[in-house]
């Protein structure tokens, strides 16, 4: 039986020796986490084929298979993750905000780890590593949870994890993973303020709710992305078209693909039937608003009309809502109301319509000419990420080293009284 106290309590312990862990350290910890993937893939992907074969008998859907899937392709990107963390510099210890105050008092900035951090997500066991990595880069200890998809998954890679921790005298503690399924300790763990500091869900709308509703700790949410393209009227139509299918087709499954393609009526008739014939040889089907179901009325590619709910999915698969729009303004205020402020994006050859969009879209990363697949850690330069965080704290966008650090004040006197 899982006693999540007494998880809690030796990750707390445990994150007391990571603070003061120097850089080296946690890099050839790091550097060893990556070679172990690499020598023990047989064992981890052999664990990852039992989570496989036993979802498809329970009926996850295709994307879920592919998010729980690992390859000895991915693997190795994921190792490669890894030792991008290792090199990547430490924020811990970083001062900032120096200044010394009229009565003399030098006050100073300086980054420390948050703590302890619980972690709840589904089929995602690259999540495993992900966390692990920077948590062990920022000085942080991590309580995992993953979804009942991932169990064998987790337990080889967390065995790894702990080995490499154990390889330079870290407390293997600092990585723990919840592998009993009850759901119950998803609950708990909201309730473990005594020793958690930050809990991070990824995973569904639902997850998230449960995690806002029930939870002691403060909650980062994100990583739900309703994603949007703008198609402008001077758009660079065979550069769009390379951009839309990216951005859609690469990999459906994840939260920065795309959801909802907006089109300027002023092109919707010439640029609408080329954009689909492309996406319809990838197999993508669209889900149309009258407009465009009039322009593409003729045309033999996968469609239906558009529901009332559709311009609010989260497809994670290849179907993709698309609308006519009158104009940009037309298009802001679609996706103010529709987006996750996840990621958006303009396709324009107009300076002021891309400043435009730029100002007017309040999502984490907003983009000009450009995939919204680049929302990524690994692709933002920051090795991994925790998370893609939505909210407008002190984290936005993919949650790297930065963003699982806070800070504390010091001052220092001569023997200074407050007067």
């Amino acid at each position: 039986m899982t006693d999540l106290n007494a998880m809690g309590q030796a990750g707390r312990q445990a994150s007391y020796q990571l603070a003061g862990l120097s850089s080296n350290v946690k890099n050839a910890a790091l550097l060893s986490l990556a070679d172990l993937l690499e020598q023990q893939s047989a064992a981890i992907l052999a664990a990852n084929a039992q989570d496989i074969e036993q979802g498809k008998s329970n009926g996850l859907t295709d994307a879920l298979i592919d998010r729980l899937l690992l390859t000895e392709e991915r693997l190795g990107a994921i190792a490669a993750d890894v030792r991008m963390v290792a090199h990547l510099a430490d924020p811990v210890g970083e001062e900032f905000d120096a200044k010394v105050l009229e009565n003399g008092l030098r006050l100073r900035k300086r980054r420390v780890p948050v703590g302890v951090l619980g972690v709840i997500y589904e089929a995602r066991p690259n999540v495993t590593i992900d966390v692990a990595a920077l948590s062990l880069k920022t000085g942080n200890a991590c309580i995992l949870r993953g979804g009942k998809e991932t169990t064998h998954s987790n337990k080889a890679l967390t065995a790894v994890i702990q080995q490499a921790l154990e390889l330079h005298g870290i407390d293997g503690n600092a990585v723990q993973s919840i592998n009993d399924p009850d759901r119950a300790l998803v609950t708990q763990l909201l309730k473990l303020d005594r020793y958690v500091d930050m809990i991070i869900p990824r995973g569904g709308k639902g997850l998230h709710q449960l995690c806002i509703e029930q939870a002691t700790i403060p909650v980062i949410t994100g990583g739900i992305g309703i994603c949007h393209v703008f198609v402008d009227q001077s758009a660079q139509q065979d550069g769009a078209i390379a951009i839309i299918e990216n951005a859609k087709v690469q990999r459906p499954s994840v939260c920065n693909a795309l959801d909802t393609l907006l089109v300027h009526q002023a092109i919707a008739a010439e640029f609408l039937p080329k954009v689909a014939t492309q996406l319809h040889q990838s197999g993508v089907e669209l889900r149309l608003d009258p407009a465009s179901q009039q322009i593409l009325a003729s045309h033999d590619i996968k469609k239906q009309a558009a529901g009332p709910d559709d311009y609010d999915q989260e497809w994670l698969s290849l179907t993709l809502s698309v609308r006519v729009v009158d104009d940009l303004n037309m298009a802001i205020d679609h996706i103010r109301e529709h987006s996750t402020q996840h990621s958006d994006a303009i396709l324009t050859e107009t300076l002021a319509s891309a400043n435009t969009f730029v100002g007017a879209v309040n999502s984490a990363a907003v983009y000009v000419n450009a995939s919204t697949r680049f929302t990524d850690g690994s692709q933002f330069g920051l090795g991994a990420e925790v998370a893609v965080s939505t909210q407008k704290l002190h984290a936005r966008g993919p949650m790297g080293l930065t963003e699982l650090t806070t800070y504390k004040w010091i001052g220092e006197g001569d023997q200074l009284i407050r007067s």
